[in-house]
């Protein structure tokens, strides 16, 4: 019975999310074309786009710098980790300044 429920909330899920991404689509190359017909040609004196060049804009920049995932992270900085944290916590000085050195040395440019 709960693999079932779980079929229909993925199945909702879809429903729900698929209109959404396309509006959001839509309305995000809306506004790619507005910014780019008002900046660009009296900056750079390039031509004004249409809304089918603006959509196709905001699909090549997304694949080319951002890719499609929308969300949170999914790689944390260690930091943010809670085991790491309790481990800094749990380090003495002398053991947080070796690791701080440690830490240096592997950023350190050759």
């Amino acid at each position: 019975m709960n693999n079932t429920n779980q079929s229909f909330r993925g199945k909702r899920f879809r429903f729900v999310f698929v209109p959404i991404f396309f509006v959001a689509l839509l309305v995000l190359s809306a506004i790619v074309m507005w910014l780019w017909n008002t900046i660009l040609p009296g900056l750079v004196h390039v031509e004004r786009i249409t809304y089918w060049k603006s959509v196709g804009l905001f699909i090549l920049c997304r694949i080319l710098f951002g890719g499609f995932r929308f969300g949170p992270p999914r790689h944390k900085p260690p930091f943010m980790n809670r085991g790491f944290r309790e481990k800094w916590m749990n380090m003495s000085e002398e053991e947080r300044n070796q690791f701080k050195e440690k830490l240096r040395e592997r950023c350190r440019r050759p």
